[in-house]
């Protein structure tokens, strides 16, 4: 296996998987105030489909997989997806990221399958700020799903936040004191500035603020033996059994060391999720070319940017994140 490589000689081992475009939530910075309009059934890649792609990659030097949607779990038979994955030749990582209001039916199920790992998205611990931000009553059953995905040893499961001013900054000490006490594994993620969705500018807090904002706590050391293949920089408070990772994509990004590739639930390659550039591998999937696809996925690889040009004033608007898979 030579493994694949972009024009700026960045390994290439990461798929991340878009399984459906719908979810269960309407979260602010993910869904836009008009709402997005699913895509039929027909436009889905299948999960046969999905294992063609995976196979295909795996053989070029793809090892590593991550589930997303929208919500993976609102699609029927995820579990056998995972199961169908796991048994790919070069595949060594599977993991899945989730809203988490599913996640305690499924979590025992997903582990047995095949799957490692979860992330689960959470950005307020406050049950009225619930539902202001996801448009969903289900606090409780995100908590009760983080508790099962741990006991079914999906470890380490990771709580995502992500860090909106004036909507729920005023969280990150509370969240990081998870860290401390439940031993929690935190990342705080900046918004991200799509044009499709309602949070903005003014809602923008870097991490080197969220930093600041954790001085009291103490400081933080670097911590790197957590499992992962993101960008996250993770470090520890002194005696917690969790840890802090933030996730910087617009202060200080970090492009130089980016790995993936994105595949929505429609069949395009994505190769910057910033950047609206995408190659559609669908027509060969469907038409039976393993070759063509394999071209395809190449090309995508080499068309890689050397990074998103948020800086420059160019943003992603032609899709809302729900849509892409983050």
């Amino acid at each position: 296996m030579s493994g694949l490589s972009d024009s700026f000689q960045r390994p290439v081992d990461y798929l991340r998987v878009s399984v459906t475009d719908r979810c269960n939530m309407r979260c602010v910075y993910c869904v836009p105030p008009q709402g997005v309009r699913f895509l039929p059934r027909s436009e889905v890649l299948s999960y046969e489909e999905i294992r063609t792609v995976v196979e295909v990659a795996a053989k070029m030097g793809i090892s590593k997989v991550r589930l997303s949607g929208g919500e993976p779990l609102v699609r029927i038979g995820i579990t056998a997806l995972v199961r169908m994955l796991a048994s790919v030749k070069g595949i060594d990582d599977i993991s899945l990221t989730t809203n988490g209001l599913l996640l305690s039916q499924y979590a025992a199920g997903l582990k047995e399958a095949g799957l490692r790992r979860v992330n689960v998205s959470l950005d307020t611990l406050r049950q009225e700020r619930f539902s202001t931000i996801t448009g969903h009553e289900g606090l409780d059953q995100v908590l009760h799903g983080l508790k099962a995905a741990r006991e079914a040893g999906l470890n380490p499961v990771k709580v995502n936040m992500v860090v909106m001013r004036g909507i729920n900054d005023d969280e990150v000490g509370d969240f990081a004191l998870r860290s401390i006490r439940d031993g929690w594994h935190v990342r705080f993620i900046e918004l991200m500035p799509f044009t499709t969705h309602s949070a903005g500018e003014t809602q923008f807090i870097g991490i080197p603020e969220v930093k600041q904002r954790l001085e009291f706590l103490g400081p933080l050391e670097p911590f790197r033996s957590i499992k992962g293949n993101g960008p996250a920089r993770y470090y520890r408070f002194s005696g917690a059994t969790g840890t802090i990772g933030f996730i910087s994509p617009v202060s200080e990004h970090f492009c130089f060391g980016c790995n993936r590739l994105r595949l929505t639930a429609d069949g395009r390659l994505r190769p910057c999720l910033l950047n609206d550039h995408e190659i559609d591998v669908k027509s060969a999937l469907r038409g039976g070319d393993r070759a063509g696809l394999e071209r395809l996925i190449r090309e995508a690889v080499a068309s890689k940017p050397r990074q998103h040009l948020l800086t420059q004033g160019q943003r992603p608007g032609g899709r809302a994140m729900t849509q892409i898979g983050g």
